[in-house]
């Protein structure tokens, strides 16, 4: 495989899980009767533009399908997030009712729809047929199709332009990085601003989240990386803000090449800071994968004591990193009894892989499971504050990730 950014050949190994299948590819009961696609799942590094990426054994087509089951707008936490930023844009680049704001991956409208109230002219691109009706239910344009550099210069050329693009987790999502970025930088406006937000890989390494490694993700993004990407592309980076959602993300921001914004200080820095860890050199890479294992097999311990003191376990969040980490350590039903959700959308499907159930967070009341395993641990404070009532017949919450921990 040859990198997805630079074409050099990819050697060096980051990270290792086997096979497993697409993490949001929900089951149906019906489905228990048909075979289940499954394909390795293995992370290597560029040793030219050290890009992280995935191994490509599957088309971006059949992981975002029309039934996609990924809602933004479930965590109140990413709605405060997303409210937030929407209101320090409008004040930092004096956004208004003459300028445009686009989202690409603009999932259910959880952020556009802070721009619509405060009166900011807006649309967004979003491909997966569920959540862009849940965005046109919120009174939103929406641009129904995959991103590129073809999407944007026919938006370009129909004057939709923008002052402010907006893309939150989606840059690790395209199999084609050059393309997604160059169409960024054509569908800007010469002044205009396009942010984006993704986990930081320093964090990743870190902090042992493997568990952020599926076949979605095409790339685990550093600084580095990024800046040598979009300067390659008509972008060129002038801030970057450090933010804990998602277990530790940058939120970067960039204009077209030779634009008129001043490189920050903390750009400077945080590249410097990189560098120094050594995220140029394979050494940087070499232990993951035995640090991952170790957490694999902690889970396992734990849940095979728990089974064998008669302890009843849940698990909450039927997130994709919880596909991830329940299909590599082999975890099924046996040991897990279900997975409860808010999620209508995941409600009476099964997780896959592990085909455990996924049911409703009401089911827990009458439950009464003794151990809650947090799957997202990236909103651990939120969800143990959501279920706080468990806490009344003495159940203890416990995340795996960065390591077995009770919260």
């Amino acid at each position: 495989m040859n990198c997805r950014h630079c074409k050099a050949t990819l050697r060096l190994p980051f990270l290792d899980l086997g096979t497993a299948p697409p993490s949001n590819a929900y089951l149906q009961a019906e489905d228990f009767g048909q075979p289940e696609a499954w394909f390795p799942l293995r992370l290597l590094v560029c040793e030219s533009c050290w890009l992280v990426q995935t191994q490509d054994f599957t088309n971006l087509e059949s992981l975002f399908t029309k039934d996609y089951a990924y809602f933004s707008s479930y965590s109140t936490s990413w709605l405060e997030h997303s409210r937030r930023y929407v209101e320090g844009m409008v004040r930092r680049f004096a956004l208004d009712s003459r300028s445009c704001v686009v989202e690409v991956a603009a999932n259910d409208g959880y952020l556009l729809q802070y721009a619509k109230q405060l009166g900011i002219p807006n649309y967004g691109i979003e491909p997966t047929k569920s959540t862009a009706a849940a965005a046109r239910s919120k009174g939103l344009e929406i641009v129904e199709e995959f991103f590129g550099t073809a999407l944007a210069e026919r938006l370009v050329s129909h004057g939709r332009s923008a002052d402010l693009i907006v893309a939150n987790n989606v840059l690790a999502h395209v199999p084609d990085i050059n393309d997604f970025v160059t169409g960024v930088s054509v569908l800007l406006k010469p002044g205009g601003v396009a942010t984006f937000e993704f986990p930081h890989l320093v964090e990743m390494v870190a902090n042992s989240q493997f568990d952020t490694a599926y076949h979605e993700h095409y790339s685990y993004l550093s600084l580095t990386s990024v800046d040598r990407i979009f300067g390659a592309n008509g972008l060129s980076l002038f801030d970057v803000e450090q933010m804990p959602t998602h277990g530790g993300s940058l939120r970067v921001f960039a204009q077209r090449s030779g634009g008129r914004h001043a490189a920050t200080d903390r750009l400077a820095h945080l590249l410097m800071q990189e560098r120094s860890l050594g995220i140029e050199t394979a050494d940087y890479y070499g232990s993951f994968q035995k640090i991952t294992e170790g957490a694999k097999h902690s889970l396992l311990r734990f849940l095979l004591d728990a089974r064998q003191q008669g302890l009843k376990v849940a698990a909450y969040g039927a997130a994709a990193k919880g596909s991830t980490l329940l299909n590599f350590a082999g975890v099924r039903s046996d040991l897990l009894s279900y997975v409860a959700d808010r999620n209508p959308m995941k409600i009476g499907r099964f997780m896959p892989g592990s085909r455990i159930p996924i049911i409703e967070e009401s089911r827990l009341l009458e439950d009464r499971p003794d151990l809650i395993l947090i799957l997202p641990w990236n909103l651990r404070e939120e969800l143990v504050a959501q279920l706080a009532y468990a806490r009344e017949w003495q159940c203890k919450f416990v995340t795996a990730i960065p390591s077995l921990a009770f919260v």
